[in-house]
């Protein structure tokens, strides 16, 4: 009985290197006129595989994984998703910089935590009141290390996972969800999130405001976009 599940995982593991090659090629192929990201979801994943994927993709950008109590989701990001990332990357730089907040940006650093058996890498994530607890560090390490403050997440073809709850549970106060149009704002509330029209960490930031510098991010040219942002966020102040 035992020969036979090790013979199991042994070809579960198999198919999973498999899926990620494919993965991988397609990840280098996309291009522009293919503006989506690429699922896959794999079942029965033990945690010690999705350790290892984790490790020989350290140096990747994509695809990125997310893991759920032996589910795991393979995303391969495509055009649409990456600029939309890029794009909040540079709006919350320029916001940093223009009112002299300290925003430690940490892009797409894998999170997780083996007792809860899930973990996730963010499409962008920041710390802003705790920035100085993970400057220079090379590697976090839950719970030990405190998780982003704020997750960007671009979700445009809809995931197959539940990921509210592996963010919840990992402990991030707040979500911005991007589905190729709209952004929910997403506060942190008991076990789960509500929807809320205003960011709690940076509350001069709405839904209208990201939504607008997103759209805008594809259609001007990049210069007479930071122009745009900077004069905004010239107006903007942080409550005391």
């Amino acid at each position: 009985m035992k020969t036979t599940n090790v013979i199991s995982q042994l070809a579960l593991e198999e198919s999973v290197i498999k899926t990620m090659a494919a993965t991988l090629e397609e990840s280098k192929t996309a291009i522009a006129a293919e503006p989506v990201e690429s699922r896959v979801l794999l079942r029965k994943v033990s945690w010690k595989t999705y350790e290892s994927l984790l490790e020989d993709l350290a140096d990747c950008s994509a695809p990125r994984l997310t893991y759920d109590r032996g589910d795991l989701e393979i995303m391969s990001p495509q055009a649409k998703h990456e600029n939309a990332s890029k794009t909040i990357t540079l709006f919350v730089g320029v916001i940093s910089e223009e009112l002299q907040i300290e925003i430690q940006d940490l892009g797409s650093t894998t999170f997780k935590r083996e007792e809860f058996e899930r973990g996730f890498e963010a499409d962008v994530c920041f710390y802003i009141k705790k920035a100085d607890l993970v400057r220079g560090k090379d590697r976090l390490d839950l719970p030990a290390d405190p998780p982003p403050e704020i997750v960007f997440e671009v979700d445009i073809t809809g995931s197959s996972l539940h990921k509210d709850s592996i963010f919840a549970q990992l402990g991030v106060p707040e979500v911005w969800r991007y589905d190729g149009e709209n952004v929910e704002i997403l506060i942190r509330s008991g076990d789960g999130y509500r929807k809320s029209n205003v960011s709690a960490a940076l509350p001069f930031i709405s839904t209208e405001v990201l939504e607008n510098f997103i759209s805008e991010g594809r259609t001007l040219s990049r210069l007479e976009w930071f122009k745009k942002v900077r004069a905004w966020a010239r107006q903007q102040s942080m409550p005391a």
